[in-house]
Parts: C-alpha cells; sequence; structure tokens
C-alpha cells in the first residue's frame, strides 16, 4: 500500500488519524528503523536526545514518519515540530520532499488485569480536555490509571491507542491483547527488539506471537525502537 504522505501533510498533520492508519496498515519487518519509527524518547521524558537532535537524525536517516512518545509529555513533540516547521521555511523547494511526516506520540503507564502496561497514544488532539490528565509528567491514579479510562480518553481526543511492546510484561500476550481487545484498543506494537541487538531487528519469537494474535483480532500493526539513548536505529 503506498500512502501518499504529502497529501496528507496539507490536512491536519500532526492529528491526521487517517492517514496514520494507512500507514500502520502496511507496516512490515523492515519499515523499521529507517522508513518509520513510532516509538521514541527525548530528554522531556527518559531519554537523551533533544528534541532538535531527534528531527535532525530523522531526516540524516530518510525517515518517512515518526511518533515521539515521551512519557506523559508532549513538550519533546512541540519542540521537535517547531523544529520541522522552522527546517521547512527555510529549505529548498526540492528539500521539502524530505521532510518526514511527524504524527503526535505519548506513551502512558496504565493498569490492565492487575498489572502495568504501557500504551501509546498517536494522531491526537493534544489541547483535547480528555488527554490532559496523561500529560502533566507523570503516572495516573484510581480510575484515570485503569487501561479503559486511558483508551476512552485517547479515542476521545481524536487519537489512535497501540499496546506498546506486549511481550514484556509479567502477563503473557496471549492474556494482555484479548482483555484490552475487549477495552477497544486499535493496535499492537508488533515490531519490537526485546533484546536490543545490534543491528536493531524485531525479536523473531516475539513478533511471530503478537502479529498472529494481532491478525486474529483485526489490529493495526506498529513497530519503533524505543529509543532512550543517542540513536534513533537502537534503543538504548
Amino acid at each position: 500500500m503506498t500512502v501518499n504522505l504529502a497529501q496528507a501533510s496539507t490536512l491536519v498533520a500532526a492529528q491526521n488519524a487517517s492517514a496514520l492508519r494507512q500507514v500502520f496498515g502496511a507496516i512490515h519487518a523492515e519499515s523499521c528503523p529507517r522508513l518509520f519509527n513510532f516509538h521514541m524518547h527525548t530528554v522531556h521524558s527518559d531519554g537523551k536526545l533533544q528534541p532538535e537532535q531527534l528531527m535532525e537524525q530523522a531526516v540524516s536517516i530518510g525517515l518517512q514518519g515518526l511518533a515521539i512518545t515521551d512519557h506523559h509529555s508532549v513538550s519533546g513533540y512541540r519542540r521537535a515540530q517547531q523544529w520541522l516547521t522552522n527546517w521547512l521555511a527555510s529549505s529548498a523547494p526540492g528539500d521539502a520532499d524530505k521532510a518526514p511526516f511527524l504524527w503526535t506520540g505519548i506513551e502512558i503507564n496504565a493498569n490492565l488485569l492487575g498489572g502495568e502496561v504501557h500504551i501509546l497514544a498517536y494522531a491526537f488532539d493534544p489541547e483535547h480536555d480528555a488527554i490532559q490528565p496523561y500529560l502533566q509528567g507523570r503516572t495516573t491514579t484510581g480510575q484515570a490509571y485503569q487501561a479503559s479510562q486511558i483508551i476512552t480518553a485517547i479515542r476521545q481526543a481524536g487519537g489512535i491507542a497501540v499496546l506498546a511492546h506486549p511481550a514484556r510484561y509479567k502477563r503473557s500476550p496471549a492474556e494482555l491483547i484479548p482483555a484490552i481487545v475487549q477495552l477497544g484498543i486499535d493496535g499492537v506494537e508488533a515490531y519490537y527488539a526485546y533484546n536490543n541487538p545490534t543491528p536493531w531487528q524485531p525479536s523473531p519469537r516475539q513478533t511471530e506471537e503478537v502479529l498472529e494474535l494481532s491478525e486474529a483480532y483485526g489490529l493495526l500493526n506498529t513497530c519503533g525502537t524505543d529509543t532512550h539513548g543517542l540513536s534513533l536505529l537502537q534503543r538504548l
């Protein structure tokens, strides 16, 4: 499937969930980390990259699309979006075609089946009231900490909800994915490098298990390096 990101960027840009769904529908094992990357952290949560450095790398690598998913914060995304705006304004006409498509993103801690999981949110309106409790730089408590409430808030803000790295928790993907499907999750992070290999590549056994469950439940698939270090091509 070919996604016209140049056309999509003329719409609501970072909040264009429709364009992002098209991208997720075409994601495969080779999509990350040089074409797309939907899981990255900056100094605005627990990463080491400044947002501007992250965007410079994204352009250098040739990423077509990405999302910064800092924990409970969109401050890094806002700085990255400003950098991208400035870069486009100062670029030669031909260079604008090299601009990556940047969607809003965030990673949220949530309770599911009595344990903590992480939910990635994409293409949401960061000004929407429903998402505000999750943009305060900390894990929520009470009802707001429940996966069901978080997925509802993401949906209300116009976004897409994805279960991050489904094979990293105490409970198995076979337990977690059916449970979170019942709560309205849109997708799973199917392609993830659980042992931080060099070069980055999705872990075969976990990928196969998650993809089988994703297909069974009709979910979207995403990929990301979960960058916390100084390179977008690795986790650490």
